[in-house]
């Protein structure tokens, strides 16, 4: 009798292989989800905007440099700031289109 109770209490505490992962992949799955497809998705379109700037758009650098598009090379952007300065900036610092952007007050 004893060995029977043995037998059960074995099949009871023995999970499947792929129950045991199950909890791991439900992680890797909501992790994607909610952080990696976002951030993809956000790049297309930056990248989307760098590739749509024309001469005459008003920008934003990561710098926090604002300017307007003076002139476009293949890797960089040749900016007009305040007072006629021309800054010459890789494409990559370009993160923000202000030419719809309302003038301050």
């Amino acid at each position: 009798m004893n060995t029977f109770f043995m037998i059960v209490l074995q099949t009871q505490t023995q999970g499947g292989g792929l129950m045991s992962f199950l909890p791991l992949i439900l992680i890797i799955v909501v992790f994607w989800l909610f952080m990696i497809r976002p951030q993809m998705k956000r790049q297309k379109e930056l990248k989307k905007f760098r590739e749509s700037l024309q001469k005459g758009d008003k920008i934003v650098t990561t710098g926090g440099i604002y300017g307007k598009v003076a002139e476009i090379q293949e890797f960089a952007i040749i900016m007009e700031v305040e007072g006629g300065v021309r800054l010459k900036i890789d494409k990559a610092a370009v993160i923000k289109d202000m030419t719809d952007a309302a003038p301050a007050k």
